[in-house]
């Protein structure tokens, strides 16, 4: 495929009629350049390939076709590969009335078999509005979004119960615990580790690669935005505060009447799904922002309803249960990708990121 921005269906129109309803699929390659490329003794084995061909590109429209009759109207490289794009967009005109509803096509048995018969990611599928390429609010979680611990796992290390806590974090981001319970369960054996503890993960908390990058970008195209954790106030806010978020609402430990250990129990409201989704809401009205205008990113069941409320929800390196409910999904190692899923070329993001 060339790598020229933006290449036209031969005979095609790209106008949106009546009769047609636009969309917008993006697709990633999801074989990592290492596998790609292999090694003097794998020489023997087949290749696979590197990034998006053309004929990918092809494919991928009549399956689509298949779902629901549509037609192919033009294909966008948004990041060349060294072979071929590792990132594309596609824009499809799906005939009305449409088979098939748009949140619903990524997640049909067709797409998947599609993704894994040619290692592609088709993270997202939307529908090709004003509002796709226009978002006015980004929405984080934090713990294994915006940083790539879990902080309270990393608490548990202090007092020797990070197996017990970790086992329990896992089923809840995968859905199978309740959230507020699994939270209190967890709290519950924390009780005696010295207050300080978080001064002291403030210098082993790593973030994610890109989220720097990723919040500066949006700030500098005007965005407002934003942590929701169900972790803890101390680090939010202490996040919010480096990377420059404009809100942050995470969960509240008590501490001992002597200030110097933590009690095991949380008050206040909980940061669950509910009340993230709820923070959503209410962000996005204080600031006169429509919901079509919301980006929102999480990897966990518990970022789900403030995904589905969002324009734009991306579960990024997420639980296999929880990239399946996702409306999107990025899995790659820098969360910068989300770009991506707005549209913005790798030369566009380059641009955002320059120094003034």
């Amino acid at each position: 495929m060339s790598t020229q921005s933006v290449i036209q269906a031969t005979g095609e129109h790209s106008a949106q009629d009546d009769n047609t309803l636009n969309i917008v699929a993006t697709l990633f390659s999801s074989v990592p350049a290492s596998a790609a490329a292999g090694d003097a003794q794998d020489a023997g084995r087949i290749t696979p390939p590197t990034g998006l061909s053309e004929e990918c590109v092809l494919q991928f429209a009549a399956v689509v076709a298949r779902i629901t009759p549509s037609r192919l109207v033009s294909w966008k490289v948004l990041e060349p590969g060294a072979s071929e794009p590792r990132v594309v967009e596609v824009q499809l005109a799906l005939q009305r009335p449409v088979g098939v509803r748009v949140q619903d096509l990524r997640q049909h048995a067709d797409v998947t078999a599609f993704e894994q018969q040619n290692s592609v990611s088709v993270a997202a599928i939307q529908s090709n509005s004003v509002f796709r390429t226009h978002k006015r609010l980004a929405v984080f979680d934090m713990d294994s979004t915006l940083i790539q611990q879990e902080v309270i796992d990393e608490i548990a290390r202090k007092v020797g119960v990070v197996a017990e806590v970790s086992a329990i974090t896992a089923r809840a981001m995968n859905g199978e615990l309740d959230f507020t319970a699994s939270l209190r369960a967890r709290c519950r054996l924390l009780a005696g580790v010295p207050s300080d503890v978080f001064e002291e993960l403030k210098s082993v908390i790593t973030l994610t690669p890109g989220a720097a990058d990723l919040v500066r970008a949006l700030k500098r195209l005007g965005f407002r935005t934003a942590v929701l954790s169900g972790g803890f106030t101390p680090l939010a806010s202490w996040l919010a505060g480096r990377l420059g978020l404009d809100y942050a609402h995470a969960n509240h430990l008590t501490v001992s009447a002597d200030g110097r250990s933590l009690t095991g129990d949380v008050e206040g409201d909980i940061v669950h799904a509910e009340r993230k989704r709820e923070h959503v809401l209410r962000i996005a009205k204080e600031n006169g922002i429509s919901l079509d205008q919301v980006l929102v990113v999480g990897d966990g069941a518990n970022d789900l309803p403030m995904m589905g409320v969002a324009g734009l929800g991306v579960a990024f390196n997420a639980k296999p249960k929880v990239q399946l409910a996702a409306p999107a999904k990025v899995n790659a190692d820098s969360l910068l990708d989300v770009l991506y899923l707005l549209g913005f070329t790798k030369t566009e993001v380059a641009e955002l990121l320059q120094v003034m």
